[in-house]
């Protein structure tokens, strides 16, 4: 059983920035990347609005210099899933075993009673590593609608992310899916480049707030397609066409992009019942911009009025970073800073210890 005095679960951009920070201050922390390390960024093809790089960046190749940062200031790199977790006491147990026969795709997927019977069958192992404080930032995953084509071409004209990739779409005629607030920010993020936008909405009327849905009703290039279904995306290299069904008739469109925002789904399944997390399960932090989260600020509210630690959980010790504890920006840059944050207040929190 390895120790260390910080351990850092997740290898996005949040995980990274944690790493480079704590390995920085000399804390050796071990960072559990899994087996394919690199968070939501190893599926976006060029990054023009992360800060540092004049002209872009391929996704992939930001997260390789994020890893091999930290990897050269010291943080061990662990290419294993940490499949379940023990905050109730110090030093924290985190354990990356699993169940014999028990691959990690049908651990993440399991049934909530088939879960927690694997979580039993794990724990009965020794812990792979125990740790004085714990950073989390497993992220959180784009909710994709599971269509032909659409994992093909995501990078090609498929994308998650308006405001990171609108720009790509000068001039071009594209598609949003979706009704609630963030279906509402994409299209108006593509209305400022695309020559069109047109919104599919399986319903009749939108779930978003009523001033982003007279935005986007009122736009000239917008055009919204009620009582529709998305049902393939088509193309070659690129995409160049959807397939939608419009209240019961199949029509095959042109298109030159393709944005899904049906909304994120954090990746915080391991932490339940671990730490207090939010109704959409983002884990609450003292910096959470909800309601959760302000209460846990005035309760850290220290002699100078300000906030104790704002990265740490409702587990003394624990600290949070990126998308999973994020329920508003999903940006690189900003998973980023959090991570930075967190590992400056587990470093200061760890002092305090001593």
């Amino acid at each position: 059983m390895k120790t260390a005095r910080v351990a850092i679960i997740g290898s996005g951009p949040a995980g990274f920035s944690a790493g480079v920070y704590t390995s920085r201050a000399l804390l050796a922390p071990a960072l559990f990347a899994g087996h394919e390390s690199g968070g939501q960024l190893m599926l976006t093809t060029e990054v023009e609005n992360y800060p540092g790089f004049a002209q872009g960046v391929v996704g992939p190749e930001l997260m390789l210099q994020m890893r091999q940062q930290a990897k050269r200031f010291g943080t061990e790199i662990i290419s294993e899933y940490v499949t379940a977790v023990d905050f109730s006491e110090r030093p924290f147990k985190l354990w990356t075993n699993l169940p014999e026969g028990v691959i990690p795709e049908q651990l993440k997927s399991a049934e909530d009673a088939t879960y927690q019977q694997y979580l039993q069958q794990i724990k009965q192992a020794e812990p792979a590593l125990v740790a004085d404080a714990v950073i989390i930032a497993t992220g959180a995953t784009s909710i994709m609608l599971g269509v032909p084509g659409e994992s093909e071409f995501m990078g090609r004209g498929v994308s998650t992310c308006a405001v990171c990739d609108a720009a790509f779409y000068r001039d071009k005629d594209t598609f949003v899916v979706g009704g609630g607030d963030s279906a509402m920010e994409d299209t108006l993020a593509l209305t400022k480049f695309a020559k069109s936008v047109t919104v599919l909405h399986r319903r009749d009327s939108f779930k978003a707030s009523k001033i982003m849905q007279e935005r986007v009703l009122k736009h000239e290039k917008v055009t919204v397609k009620w009582n529709t279904t998305l049902e393939e995306i088509k193309g070659e290299q690129l995409v160049n066409s959807v397939v939608i069904t419009e209240n019961g008739e199949r029509k095959e469109l042109p298109a030159q992009g393709v944005f899904i925002a049906i909304g994120h789904k954090p990746a915080n399944r391991l932490f339940s019942g671990q730490v207090d997390m939010d109704e959409k399960g983002y884990i609450v932090t003292r910096q959470s911009p909800t309601k959760p989260g302000l209460a846990a600020a005035q309760a850290a509210l220290n002699e100078a009025g300000l906030v104790a630690y704002p990265t740490m959980t409702s587990i003394e010790g624990v600290f949070g970073a990126g998308d999973g504890v994020d329920p508003r920006y999903w940006q690189a840059v900003t998973a980023a800073g959090q991570g930075a944050s967190a590992a400056i207040d587990a470093e200061r929190w760890l002092e305090a210890q001593e």
